[in-house]
């Protein structure tokens, strides 16, 4: 190993420690990594514009705006108050039906923006029953982080594997939404049946909830069928963008700008909503990965893989399975994800094995294994920072005896179904 390999480690290495202890801010930490980079010349800028997956940042940018855009339409507030009015204000039941419908939102929208817009009316539903709302917010952050595995556009790492292994919207649908049903269902009755006997309200109360009327949610109706209409256009052209020849960001930002200028509503006001940090975080942490395959750093973890694994397609799978879901409990799964594709395509260039089906592993290792601490994905941390802002503190020892326990069943179940569908 070169002097210019042990620099480019160290800078990953630092960067990556600064990012899990959240000494200072994650963004900050991965843009100080890449600018140490370029300053010490280890590349250069024309270098770093190349490492940049400008698809993933494409799609994270306009399914931002064409959300930020939606929820003035109080959509998604209407929907959480009628699902609560469908099964009469049974808490049992509110908990199973919340945990699917975040689910379902999280698989074609960002994760995090999901939870901020169910979390205000779990905590309204709860207050009416009078009831904690911990059940629920533990039933919909975990059901985000399963909702958002699967399809390409539900979870960060879905959308930079999908872009680097040239995996299409479909393709992710077939292959990852069957063992996420099973997994959904699975962990939504387990929580249920954890959270049981703090479930239980007078049925004054359930009348209560009968008696809101959903209508009053939607604030802006000319608006909430011109979003809407986009984004049916957005998830279709998700679907047919392969056979269309575009890439999912241009479907993506497409959908965005012709939202934005139908809408009425001023650019700025919406642009100021976009997670910003979370962009220059991509950027900044392609540049430092980038750098880390440039130097041979890749290629060189692949031989290693290769010579632990002996190129045994099973064996493989599973390695990545589990190591990503485990990785993933404690540290941040985007960073580690950003390292592993460049990895797997170097398998397949080095072994000559076919890598689709180890996709499916790290898609499934990665985003499942979120879900097994409080730091394990940026929903967990939004959901304890809104919730101890609302008096209900949820600690890390807290989040990990319910979401551990969890994930690790999510992984056998997605071990099973490698092992009987994928890697054969």
């Amino acid at each position: 190993m070169n002097t210019i390999q042990l620099i480019s480690i160290a800078v990953f290495l630092i960067t990556f420690v600064l990012i899990v202890t959240e000494k200072i801010n994650r963004t900050v930490a991965a843009m100080i990594g890449a600018m140490v980079l370029l300053i010490i010349r280890i590349i250069d800028q024309g270098n770093a514009t190349e490492f940049i997956d400008y698809t993933t940042v494409g799609v994270l940018v306009g399914m931002m705006i064409v959300v930020a855009i939606i929820k003035r339409t109080g959509l998604f507030q209407y929907l959480a108050i009628k699902a609560a009015k469908m099964v009469k204000g049974d808490p049992m039941k509110i908990i199973i039906l919340f945990g699917i419908m975040t689910a379902v939102i999280s698989a074609f929208l960002d994760n995090v923006t999901t939870i901020l817009l169910m979390i205000p009316v779990t905590l309204v539903i709860s207050k009416l029953l009078k009831l904690s709302p911990i059940p629920f917010i533990m039933s919909e952050v975990l059901a985000s982080n399963i909702g958002g595995t699967a399809t390409l556009i539900g979870d960060p790492p879905n959308i930079m594997i999908g872009s680097e292994a040239g995996l299409g919207f479909m393709d992710f649908i077939i292959n990852l939404t069957p063992p996420i049903i099973v997994i959904l269902i699975v962990s939504v009755y387990i929580i249920r049946a954890i959270y049981k006997k703090e479930l239980h309200v007078e049925d004054e109360l359930k009348r209560y909830i009968m008696e809101l009327d959903e209508k009053t949610a939607i604030v802006d109706r000319k608006l909430l069928v011109k979003s809407l209409t986009v984004l049916f256009l957005i998830i279709l052209g998700f679907f047919l963008h392969e056979h269309l020849g575009y890439e999912s960001s241009t479907v993506a930002l497409s959908g965005a700008t012709i939202l934005l200028l139908i809408s009425g509503i001023e650019i700025d006001e919406i642009l100021v909503e976009v997670e910003w940090p979370t962009i220059f975080f991509f950027i900044s942490l392609f540049i430092i990965v980038g750098t880390l395959e440039k130097v041979g750093v890749i290629e060189m973890l692949a031989k290693l893989v290769i010579e632990f694994t002996k190129g045994n397609l099973i064996f493989t799978g599973l390695v990545i399975l589990w190591a990503s879901a485990i990785l993933s409990a404690f540290l941040d799964n985007i960073p580690f994800v950003a390292t592993m594709i460049p990895l797997i395509k170097g398998l397949g260039a080095i072994g000559g094995i076919n890598i689709t089906p180890l996709w499916w592993a790290l898609s499934l290792g990665a985003c499942l294994g979120g879900n097994g601490t409080l730091i394990g994905a940026s929903a967990n941390v939004v959901t304890a920072g809104i919730m101890e802002k609302e008096g209900y503190k949820i600690t890390f020892k807290d989040f990990t005896k319910i979401g551990f326990p969890l994930m690790i069943i999510s992984i056998i179940i997605s071990t099973v179904y490698l092992l009987l569908f994928q890697l054969r």
